[in-house]
């Protein structure tokens, strides 16, 4: 518990450096870009609506449970919402320090705060792409209803999830650049066996048993159940599953604390 609350004074100490940082990355994402931050609602947008109107009209008679010609494109906007956010936090943490190598060897500041820099980002990122989805389900006639107060929590989760798993890769990266690599590879193999493209109720039961021991199984179908089945009951996994990514971040901190020693010298 110490350890949490020294993270969360020294995050909140530095809370307008972190702040400058995240908008310093946004502008750096587009500065040589004509339409500028017009890109954060552009391209999610673009993508939202190009699953919804050409994977709809290909997946629309193959879900059960989901009604109307539109119906795939929201099941599978609302699961690319979760993994787009948890796989941008854990491909972005991993090769964090490296990144950020320059400015760690220059430059004194609390290294701490890269990984909430990171997370930031992607945040904002999501919250765009968040705006575009709910656009695109206005558009489809979906109207948000009360069971869209619990998706902050299930972000969080998200979040939580993936900063300990991208905390941890990230050092590991710093010594062993394989990490990385290998990552990538599992990051895809990881999409495929969470229920994002599918339900799992089309495949084997061997198979589904699997895949739920598959974190993210639990988080995109949570989102799922939020944003297009509108069938949200409160799971006890919730707390599991953030009391694991919570465990997740006190693992990651010490792995951190007893490598940054050697950190800069490495990289």
């Amino acid at each position: 518990m110490t350890l949490f609350v020294q993270i969360f004074r020294t995050i909140w100490n530095n809370r307008g450096f972190i702040q400058t940082a995240i908008k310093g990355e946004i502008r750096g994402q587009y500065s040589r870009s004509r339409f500028g931050y017009a890109w954060l609602i552009l391209h999610p947008l673009s993508q939202a609506l190009i699953f919804a109107l050409v994977l709809s009209k290909i997946m629309a008679a193959k879900l059960p449970g989901l009604e109307g010609s539109y119906g795939y494109a929201m099941y599978l906007l609302a699961g690319l919402l979760a993994w787009t956010l948890f796989s941008e936090i854990v491909s972005r943490s991993m090769n964090m320090y490296i990144e950020y190598s320059n400015v760690m060897k220059k430059i004194s500041f609390p290294r701490i705060t890269i990984p909430f820099i990171i997370t930031g980002h992607a945040l904002v990122n999501n919250l765009f792409l968040l705006l575009a989805v709910f656009f695109v389900f206005l558009l489809f006639g979906s109207l948000p209803s009360m069971n869209y107060l619990w998706l902050p929590v299930i972000i969080l989760v998200n979040v939580l999830l993936a900063m300990g798993i991208g905390i941890t890769l990230g050092v590991l990266n710093v010594f062993v650049r394989d990490v990385g690599e290998i990552m990538k590879v599992i990051l895809q193999f990881w999409f495929w066996l969470t229920p994002i493209v599918y339900p799992v109720a089309i495949i084997p039961d061997n198979v589904a048993a699997i895949i739920k021991f598959n974190p993210m199984y639990y988080i995109v179908s949570w989102y799922q159940e939020i944003l297009v089945f509108d069938d949200f009951v409160i799971h006890s996994a919730i707390f599991w599953l953030g009391l694991f990514a919570l465990a997740l971040i006190g693992f990651s901190m010490f792995l951190y604390r007893r490598a940054s020693a050697e950190l800069v010298d490495v990289l």
